[in-house]
């Protein structure tokens, strides 16, 4: 992938969908993709691989992460019998690959598909452009590998072209990308006529990324999508049902499951301090002092807007139940939101947890005395400031000491 989830560049809350949903969508605005049918079953492969009638078929595990050929999710298979007890092996193993972590994926689906034989494989992605509002195109002839590693090693490899807002993709432009990869006669024409379908699927579909890696030449001059990594924003949902349908929620930490259940803005990390603050802008604040002062936060949490306090309480206990975090910093400007509210969720969540991690709280705004006054006479382990700069060097100082 070209896009990783960090707090240091965190983006809009997204979706992900598996390859083969990714196909299904992209197949209808014309991108060639190769004929392919999903499994949940072992039996099921039988039929599939009849079905598909070919020498060569590439068994794919379905899962959201990259790397899956290097952790053993891909292969290639010849005959009846290879393909099915590859399918066996497949279905219900635990995936490990750089992007999983130590802790892997769980195969439950596999994607059975017409294997070709590549002659090039080229690299093609569309994502939204922060600096510009617009989309950028990215393209290098260095397909199949990390592309994030090309980017670093070899930066004249990678080609952008970048389209203001409300710009479509020209013929102009498809036919720039295709000589910048290489291409030249009847498979020019074929990888043009699949940038304009891509670029039209990721408008269309509100996509915020569609990476094809690789793209691939065949043998006979064909250009095929061979594999697809599509992500949405939750924001344009409401319009895409069909995208929405496809949410898989096995892909997905239980905790931002529970989370959008109660419409909170939650983003597992991967540090020990967790975070409740209200605002993007706030939160990314909060982040980055925390860093400053040695920290690391384990999640990313906007509650935003007018919160009672069963919503702050039903936040406050999410963060809690990580296992990970060993000090919880909360850091909130109660305009919508009053400040007394804020600190009874909060006191009502520690009864219900038996708070025993360091809890330092930062609030700022409506009826902030008073919602120091309940947090002071608690009788919790509650440590209330009224800086975010002592707010951050306390709570990093006392999750050391947990």
């Amino acid at each position: 992938m070209i896009l990783e989830k960090k707090y240091e560049t965190l983006e809009v809350i997204k979706m992900d969908i598996h390859e083969y949903q990714a196909k299904q969508l992209i197949s209808k605005f014309g991108v060639n993709v190769p004929d392919g049918e999903v499994i949940y079953q072992p039996h099921e492969a039988v039929t599939v691989v009849s079905w598909l009638n070919e020498e060569k078929v590439a068994v794919k595990s379905q899962v959201h992460a990259g790397g899956r050929g290097k952790g053993g999710g891909i292969k290639v298979c010849e005959g009846h019998d290879e393909i099915i007890n590859t399918v066996d092996k497949m279905l219900g193993m635990k995936l490990v690959t750089a992007q999983t972590g130590p802790e892997g994926k769980i195969v439950r689906r596999v994607y059975l598909e017409k294997a070709y034989n590549f002659v090039k494989e080229l690299y093609f992605c569309i994502t939204i452009d922060r600096q510009t509002g617009g989309n950028t195109i990215i393209v290098s002839k260095r397909g199949g590998v990390n592309i994030e590693e090309v980017a670093e090693k070899n930066p004249e490899e990678i080609y952008k072209v970048r389209l203001g807002p409300g710009n479509s993709l020209l013929s102009h432009h498809a036919r720039t990308i295709s000589y910048e990869l290489g291409l030249s006669g009847k498979t020019a024409k074929k990888a043009q006529k699949n940038f304009v379908a891509l670029y039209e699927a990721f408008i269309n579909l509100d996509a915020s990324l569609i990476e094809i890696n690789p793209l691939a030449i065949t043998d006979n001059g064909d250009v095929i999508a061979a594999d697809c990594k599509a992500s949405f924003d939750d924001n344009a949902l409401y319009r895409q049902r069909e995208v929405a349908g496809m949410k898989d929620d096995n892909e997905y930490d239980p905790l931002e499951l529970e989370a959008a259940s109660h419409d909170l803005n939650y983003v597992k990390l991967d540090g020990n301090i967790g975070l409740m603050v209200n605002g993007a802008g706030l939160s990314m604040a909060t982040m980055d002092i925390i860093k400053y002062y040695g920290g690391k936060a384990a999640n990313f949490m906007d509650v935003a807007g007018a919160a009672t306090p069963e919503r702050v309480a039903a936040a406050f206990k999410l963060i809690y139940r990580d296992s990970d975090v060993e000090g919880i910093l909360i850091n909130i400007f109660g305009g919508m939101m009053r400040c007394n509210d804020i600190a009874q969720g909060l006191v009502n969540a520690a009864k219900e947890v038996g708070l025993n991690k360091p809890l330092v709280v930062r609030l700022e705004g409506t009826n902030v005395e008073m919602g120091m006054e309940i947090l002071k006479n608690s009788g919790f382990p509650i440590t209330p400031v009224p800086t975010m700069d002592q707010a951050a060097k306390e709570i990093v100082e006392l999750a050391k000491g947990s």
